[in-house]
């Protein structure tokens, strides 16, 4: 124990402390004596590094048992070592230390948060890391925080929207489906199996198709941004107060035809009944 507080920077009474409040996981012990490896210095590492982030230790506790019950990497990606999905994956994931997911999201890294990403799958466990599905994810995700927006916002929006990507590749799957791969899957269907130049077909189908289904989606997304952003710059535009500066000025001098109304009653007052000027 004294030889892993003096590695980690602390005190071996702050490594008591954090034992019981179950911070780390206990040690490995062979009769009287614990045995600790680099596991517990990774997460007293970790441990500092989140409080000098000002995360207080209740936070990092809750954080911690999110963190060890967090899916693996795996599962993450849905992929065993016999899954055909692998090599048409587009996607980077990205390796993270606590310490690095809480310098992206600075004090959104709640645990709610925290299990929230685990939850939709944008996160996974992976010994001592956090590993994110997607690089471009990641970077989009931290740029709307640092805009402004929270990031338990950003989640629900991106549950959502897995939603309706998932019913758009289920619509695109389906066409290629039932108009390119009939023959082949029909064949694999009845239990046939497929040989080499069909498995190959299926490949380069899916080469071909993905790029062109992504391009429909992104032109449609585009528009329909287009669409939305003009309707409500319009609504904001109609409802936006009319300043002082933008109101008509007002003429210092009554309209030609007010003027000629007005001389017209003057005169007429001025005047008797005969229309000559009016006698006492």
């Amino acid at each position: 124990m004294t030889e892993l507080a003096k590695e980690a920077g602390i005190t071996v009474r702050t490594l008591r402390f954090y034992r019981e409040r179950k911070l780390i996981p206990p040690p490995r012990r062979e009769g009287r004596i614990a045995w600790y490896n680099e596991h517990h210095l990774a997460r007293l590492r970790t441990i500092a590094g989140l409080l000098e982030r000002g995360h207080n230790l209740g936070g990092i506790a809750q954080l911690l048992t999110a963190f060890e019950s967090g899916r693996d990497v795996g599962e993450l990606l849905g992929l065993d070592s016999t899954s055909p999905v692998a090599p048409f994956s587009e996607e980077t994931p990205v390796r993270l230390t606590p310490e690095e997911l809480a310098d992206h999201f600075k004090n959104d890294v709640t645990v709610d948060n925290l299990a929230a990403s685990l939850d939709i799958g944008y996160l996974a466990v992976d010994g001592d890391e956090f590993v994110h599905i997607s690089r471009r994810l990641l970077d989009a995700s931290t740029d709307l925080v640092a805009e402004g927006v929270p990031l338990a916002a950003v989640l629900e929006a991106g549950r959502q929207v897995r939603a309706h990507a998932d019913a758009l590749a289920e619509l695109f799957i389906t066409v290629i489906r039932t108009h390119v791969l009939q023959d082949v899957l029909a064949r694999a269907e009845a239990g046939g199996t497929l040989g080499p130049d069909e498995l190959a077909k299926v490949a380069g189908t899916i080469d071909k198709l993905r790029p062109l289904s992504k391009s429909i989606v992104d032109a449609e997304l585009s528009m329909a941004m287009d669409r939305r952003i003009g309707t409500e710059l319009s609504a904001w535009a109609d409802a936006a107060p009319v300043t002082d500066s933008e109101a008509p000025a007002e003429d210092s001098e009554a309209p030609a035809e007010g003027r000629e109304a007005a001389e017209g009653r003057e005169a007429a007052e001025g005047q008797g009944p005969a229309g000559g000027p009016e006698t006492g």
